[in-house]
């Protein structure tokens, strides 16, 4: 009995070896940098990169459903804390915000720390932000648990991108970057749709309590499954102080034009934290301007040393000066195609995520609807941006940027003026079918123009590139919403007053106030529709001739296949 039992203690101590050595050569794999050829041959991702990718692009996802969930919610939030909807409203507009301070961030991450360390490390404080919100009393508690959500998901899109462009070659990246978009485009509307729907069944705090799950479940992916996919440098360092910058910059202007609404401009917590913000702005990007101009002289001299033949210490030596890049490599801005890109996507974000805010309060407060109903009529805006996202993502790629992200452009004016028609007694769901319109375009716009704009610049400033159109992309949301929040209680408040006040011109006045929102988001739409017409040039874009070398690459590919595979004679007998 005795050696019998030594034999099964034996064994167990055998195959609890054997489980620890297995899961240690698993975590030894998965941290292992996949070069390209084992991520991309012969046309198709290998398996490691598939299962990597669909984790990132879950994950992504993830962010981005959470950052319009509580959209159909923000009316009943705002009547249990007794709070107004201007300051109800920096839930929705907080995420973006603090994702715009943290895309810059990625650059600097992605080259000191691995793809896995990121990934895990956002999961942890996204899924700690979502137990906070979910069980905090007040509303100062829940606003802190989104702005930890927002910090863990803020680099998700940036890393995913940077994996994207790193695994697929040039000529694949539209189809590639409209499939992954295909998600990400989903994830903003059914958000407000589950969000609505969790409310009515359950309250607003069953959000939170789901995302807290989600966050554990992407936690556990990205720790079994993730890949690593670029080298990471221990060397490399951060300018925090031009975080600081851009919080203090960014987040003073938005708390003071918050303020306004209640205040007025002339109020010193109006005015203050603006000026302070506008500084924090101006200081900077002037920062940033002569970090990149430091780092490009710097670079030109190692360069200049080892072209002259300098030997290993004499460039080790210049290594040593310890010279950052910048947070924020603005110097891209000067590629023309890549501004242009980056003014288009920053405009569509302004006009396209605050309507997601204003019209569930039409669709609640002024119709009486609850807010499933709210998240169901903005639901097939979804199916739109679905479709269009990954048709255009093949539509770039055959046809150039400019006529894709043009039509895009032109249904996303025509969607928000249909819109702006409504009225006490509009059928309700003339809103979704102009929602469906509006997304659309969107899809047709955002991501042919990104990766456009992003293909325009060369492999080693991608990485910066990425990280300044994505920081334009979620300022322009952030800043988008309160904007035409504040303008439509303006303006629903100068219309109360002439109809001579009195709860029973409220609605009237609120409407009035929403149509005149929806007619200065088409005007900034119509603004973005000439920037494409009038901007989008050069390869890439859809020239003739552009079209033209696109057309004989493909006829050649063709006929390269079907001499290889005998389906054509190699020559006539």
């Amino acid at each position: 009995m005795s050696g019998r039992g030594r034999g099964i203690g034996h064994d167990t101590a055998s195959t609890g070896d054997a489980t620890s050595a297995g899961l240690a050569t698993k975590r030894s794999s998965l941290s292992r940098v996949l070069s390209k050829d084992e991520s991309y041959a012969n046309g198709h991702l290998s398996r490691p990169a598939f299962i990597s990718i669909a984790i990132l692009t879950f994950i992504t996802f993830v962010g981005n459903f959470t950052q319009l969930q509580l959209s159909a919610a923000l009316p009943t939030i705002v009547k249990e804390f007794g709070i107004s909807v201007t300051t109800g409203q920096w839930l929705n507009s907080v995420m973006p915000l603090i994702m715009g301070v943290m895309v810059p961030l990625t650059a600097f991450l992605t080259r000191r720390f691995s793809t896995r360390q990121i990934v895990i490390a956002s999961m942890v404080v996204f899924t700690l932000g979502s137990v906070l919100a979910w069980l905090g009393p007040t509303f100062l508690l829940v606003l802190a648990g989104r702005t930890l959500e927002a910090i863990g998901s803020g680099v998700m899109w940036p890393v995913l991108q940077i994996t994207v462009f790193s695994i697929f070659p040039m000529s694949r990246r539209g189809v590639a970057m409209g499939t992954v978009g295909m998600a990400m485009s989903i994830s903003p509307a059914i958000g407000p749709t589950i969000g609505g729907w969790q409310t009515d069944a359950s309250g607003w705090r069953s959000i939170f309590m789901t995302l807290t799950i989600i966050g554990l479940l992407a936690l556990l992916m990205a720790i079994f499954g993730l890949h690593n996919f670029v080298e990471n440098d221990t060397s490399v360092k951060a300018d925090f102080f031009s975080v600081a910058l851009s919080i203090f910059g960014f987040g003073g202007v938005m708390y003071g034009f918050t303020n306004s609404e209640a205040y007025g401009f002339g109020a010193p917590v109006v005015w203050a934290p603006m000026l302070i913000g506008f500084v924090g702005i101006v200081w900077f990007v002037l920062r940033q301007m002569k970090g990149a101009k430091r780092f490009r002289e710097f670079s030109d001299r190692v360069y200049a040393a080892r072209k002259a033949g300098a030997d290993e210490s004499t460039v080790q030596k210049l290594k040593d000066a310890d010279v950052q890049p910048p947070l924020l490599d603005l110097t891209v801005l000067r590629n023309r195609s890549f501004a242009i890109g980056t003014i288009t996507a920053t405009l569509s974000f302004f006009a396209f995520s605050s309507i997601l805010v204003i019209m569930p309060l039409y669709i609640q407060s002024d119709r009486g609807y609850s807010a499933t109903m709210s998240g169901l009529i903005m639901l097939p805006g979804a199916l739109g941006q679905c479709i269009s996202q990954f048709a255009g993502g093949r539509a770039l790629d055959r046809f150039g940027a400019r006529p894709v992200a043009l039509t895009g452009a032109i249904l996303l004016f025509a969607g928000t003026l249909m819109m702006s028609a409504i009225g006490p007694d509009t059928w309700i769901w003339w809103v979704s079918i102009c929602q469906f319109i509006r997304q659309i375009g969107m899809g047709f716009v955002l991501m042919p123009i990104t990766t456009w704009s992003l293909n325009c610049l060369s492999p080693r400033e991608v990485s910066a590139g990425s990280a300044v159109t994505n920081t334009a992309r979620q300022l322009g949301g952030a800043i988008g919403a309160p904007v035409l929040v504040i303008l439509m209680e303006t303006f629903t408040k100068i219309r109360q007053n002439a109809l001579g006040g009195g709860a029973e011109h409220a609605i009237a006045a609120n409407i009035f106030g929403v149509q005149t929102a929806l007619h200065i988001s088409s005007a900034i739409v119509l603004v973005m529709v000439f920037t494409v017409l009038f901007g989008v040039k050069g390869d890439g874009a859809g020239s003739t001739r552009d079209l033209t070398h696109r057309a004989l690459h493909r006829l050649h590919t063709e006929v390269d296949e079907r001499v290889g595979s005998g389906e054509w004679p190699t020559r006539i007998a």
